[in-house]
């Protein structure tokens, strides 16, 4: 279980939950942003647009991260609002993964210096970057309620039925149901690593 690594490996766990919380705090205020410039200030009104974690993330969320390495959180919106109705909510739902996609590139461009000096605490940055690319890969999957499907179902109106609570539940079973799924995503972002930056995964044995 994640929480044993407190025992284990406590600076990898700080680490972790760090990065996780930042990373969702940053995806969720991408959201407000986007929201915000399409004209919905639903995010500001709501009191929304902060920094604090426990306002986007709740101490579910974050208790559940500490216990099990895995969180969420939201962002409240009104698309009924947007200037510019599918386009908007495709610019607003999107806007989250693609922060997660720009932060793992930051990380990426800091950890290439510090691999090239061979500084010890490059994994940190290494972590940053392969938890961010997860982020963006995860949030892009085509299952209600991700970014993804929203995104989707706005280019294919037909998918909508489909978002709601008892759909997601069963496709989220299944796929974490599915040999070596969390073991593929991990791979996919090494995999974008390597390619963005010459790294290989075994420089840093994290995960």
């Amino acid at each position: 279980m994640f929480i044993l690594l407190l025992i284990t490996q406590p600076l990898l766990f700080f680490r972790y939950i760090i990065i996780i919380i930042a990373s969702i705090v940053l995806h969720e205020l991408a959201h407000g942003f986007s929201a915000i410039s399409q004209g919905d200030n639903t995010p500001e009104h709501s009191g929304h647009m902060t920094l604090n974690p426990i306002v986007h993330m709740g101490w579910y969320s974050i208790i559940f991260l500490c216990l099990a390495g895995f969180a969420w959180g939201q962002m409240p919106v009104n698309p009924r609002r947007f200037r510019h109705g599918k386009l908007s909510d495709i610019i607003v739902s999107a806007a989250g993964p693609l922060s997660n996609l720009a932060l793992g590139c930051i990380f990426l461009t800091v950890l290439a210096f510090f691999h090239s000096f061979g500084v010890i605490s490059s994994q940190f940055f290494y972590l940053g970057a392969k938890i961010n690319f997860l982020l963006f890969l995860f949030n892009m999957l085509p299952i209600p309620p991700l970014d993804g499907f929203h995104v989707l179902s706005q280019i294919f109106p037909g998918l909508k039925p489909l978002d709601n609570p008892q759909t997601g539940m069963v496709l989220f079973m299944i796929i974490f149901l599915v040999p070596g799924f969390s073991e593929g995503l991990q791979a996919v972002a090494d995999l974008i690593i390597s390619l963005l930056s010459g790294i290989k995964p075994d420089s840093y044995m994290i995960f």
